[in-house]
């Protein structure tokens, strides 16, 4: 998309433009009616029109072909010329999105100006594009536990299809990742990957930041709708989004269309909806803070993002993921992870889940002093308490019972961190803790731990009954 589209009824001004740009090393097509330039433009958009206002014998005068390339292709820097020009045309052109208006008969250095920077201005906004596509690009999946290859299993079912999607999983699980992965892996990935957090965009702005504004003052100003035309919109907490938004939501669905705020001119638009949320919607529904429609037009496709807690596994490969991106993009230490660094974060509370473990990474990054392996004293806060001489400081609760109490107490709950750390795989915990299989089997049911299958993740947990 490197050319420049000249649309004028008078042959001989559109074939002039066209040399004079072709001795400046511009690629030039040329239409003469507005049936003309509207199939050049679907054929292939080009990078800048030039657009003629007043069209003989065209179905379309230049105002309502830029009213149409504004809402189709809001990208298309678009320079308005005219024989017949005044302040108002020129205020109108303007308000509907031109890039600049020029009055015939146009001075040609003032033509190059006006045109060398409109085009710039095209350059940006396709720079910025694919700043956008790379940036999905970098959202990998990482991970290989059983959970983990669930979520990836659901997801690449759901990448070739136009289906809308609702992820639902804890805070800090990656939602927003595998938006991503589907838009960068779908028909749409060379298109927009629009983020809305309805969490933290205040109500009262909530629809002037999603369907724009229209003012005299300011004129046109897209909203995030129509930023995402052609791409993927990804409603992030989508809980958090008012009642009366909601319902302007919902008819946009089924439209595809929508007005400006203080405007009058209807947007198409050509999206799909990704939603993520952290909250039991149905339970909004049922406490009316939630439109019941909306909510079965948003989960056609429901994906659960599980929590680190499902997938320990996988920690020790995102921990290494997250340290060499931040080495990549902050210039941090590459460092290595040691193998009791490693067997610590496995086994630590991490309620935030992926998203705490990467701000952990950065801070380990950040304040270590050595290049060496990361070792579990870095990662403050995970370790039990050491005193003086090195002894470890026994809890409260283990201070205060008999040994075989104590002693059964530690057992069972270093097995069940054990377990869980190597994704409820009895042979790997059996080869880790130094026992044989069966042996650990027999413990385990003696001190009552059983494990069971939760979004495709074995997790070890206490049979209350069995432990007593």
């Amino acid at each position: 998309m490197s050319d420049i589209l000249i649309t004028d009824d008078e042959r001989d001004i559109r074939e002039l433009i066209g040399d004079i740009l072709k001795d400046e090393g511009y690629q030039v097509r040329l239409a003469s009616n507005s049936d003309e330039c509207m199939g050049a433009i679907n054929a292939t958009p080009p990078a800048l029109m030039i657009l003629d206002i007043w069209l003989k014998d065209s179905r379309m005068d230049g105002i309502d072909i830029l009213k149409t390339v504004k809402r189709d292709n809001p990208d298309i820097p678009v320079v308005i010329i005219s024989g017949h020009g005044n302040i108002e045309i020129a205020v109108a052109a303007i308000k509907q999105g031109a890039y600049d208006f020029i009055e015939k008969p146009f001075n040609i250095d003032q033509l190059m100006v006006v045109i060398r920077r409109a085009m710039e201005t095209s350059r940006l906004r396709r720079e910025n594009s694919e700043l956008r596509r790379r940036d999905v690009a970098t959202a990998d999946m990482i991970g290989s536990s059983s959970a983990f290859k669930t979520l990836k299993s659901q997801l690449d079912k759901v990448t070739s299809s136009n289906g809308r999607v609702m992820l639902t999983g804890p805070s800090g699980a990656g939602k927003e990742v595998a938006a991503r992965y589907i838009h960068a892996n779908s028909s749409r990935a060379n298109a927009p990957f629009v983020s809305v957090s309805s969490a933290s965009i205040e109500p009262e702005r909530m629809e002037e930041v999603l369907f724009g504004r229209e003012s005299p003052e300011r004129g046109v100003e897209p909203g995030l709708l129509e930023e995402a035309h052609g791409g993927v919109i990804f409603f992030d907490e989508v809980a958090d989004m008012p009642m009366g938004t909601q319902s302007k939501i919902l008819r946009v669905l089924l439209d595809q269309q929508f007005q400006r705020v203080g405007g009058s001119q209807t947007v198409r638009v050509d999206l799909r909806v990704v939603s993520a949320t952290t909250r039991d919607l149905e339970a909004e529904i049922a406490a009316g803070l939630f439109r019941q429609e909306l909510y079965h037009r948003l989960n056609v496709v429901p994906v659960r993002v599980p929590g680190l807690e499902e997938r320990r596994e996988d920690i020790p490969d995102l921990a290494r993921h997250f340290i060499g991106i931040l080495n990549a993009t902050q210039g941090l230490p590459l460092r290595a992870l040691s193998d009791e660094a490693e067997a610590l974060l496995q086994t630590m509370h991490l309620p935030g889940n992926v998203r705490q473990l990467k701000n952990l990474m950065e801070r380990v990054l950040i304040l270590g002093e050595s290049t060496e392996a990361i070792s579990p004293r870095e990662l403050e806060g995970a370790e039990p308490a050491e005193g003086d001489d090195g002894r470890v400081v026994l809890s409260g609760l283990l201070a205060t019972l008999p040994l075989r109490e104590a002693r059964e107490l530690f057992e069972r709950e270093y097995l069940l961190t054990q377990i869980n750390r190597f994704g409820g795989n009895i042979s790997r915990t059996a080869t880790f803790v130094g026992m044989e299989r069966s042996a650990l089997h027999r413990k385990l049911k003696s001190l009552g731990v059983v494990t069971s299958n939760k979004a495709g993740a074995r997790i070890a947990h206490v049979d209350a009954q069995a432990a007593e």
